[in-house]
């Protein structure tokens, strides 16, 4: 599937910034919350954020979850080497696996990051060994546990 590119986004002044900011800390900020923190009406806070989601510069609000107190005790990073010019087929493919959370598109020694969270290291092991070395893009992977994570919140 391919991504369809979203539309040039519009400059953003000092008061889009803040809202982004208040969002990124608090995704579940009220409208009414927004404006008065950023000293705006409720109708420009409104139309400030419909703005800024239909640019595609807010792409969703979600909840930060703990993996290992959702039953996915087992992180890792893989790296993969993959078939040139096959990106769009393989990001496919990744996407549709359980527990993947980030795909990148990189430079260096490898093409392709991935993070993935498993219940465990046989889930982990199995998702590697039979669903993305499986891939017949899939040139090499190189697995790099993840011990401990730590969720980086926005500088406030």
């Amino acid at each position: 599937m391919d991504w369809p590119d979203p539309p040039p986004a519009r400059p953003l002044d000092a008061v889009d910034r803040e809202i982004l900011q208040i969002l990124q800390t608090d995704g579940r900020a009220s409208i009414r919350s927004v404006a008065e923190r950023v000293h705006i009406s409720r109708a420009n806070a409104y139309a400030r954020i419909n703005r800024l989601v239909e640019d595609g510069v807010i792409r969703g609000f979600g909840a930060r979850v703990d993996h290992e107190r959702a039953g996915h005790g087992a992180s890792a990073y893989i790296t993969l080497k993959i078939v040139q010019n096959t990106w769009r087929s393989v990001r496919e493919q990744l996407s549709r696996l359980p527990g993947a959370s980030h795909i990148a598109l990189v430079s260096g020694d490898f093409d392709v990051l991935l993070l993935v969270h498993t219940p465990d290291n046989r889930a982990l092991r199995e998702l590697i060994f039979t669903r993305i070395q499986a891939m017949e893009e899939v040139l090499s992977t190189r697995t790099l546990l993840v011990f401990e994570e730590e969720h980086l919140d926005p500088a406030e």
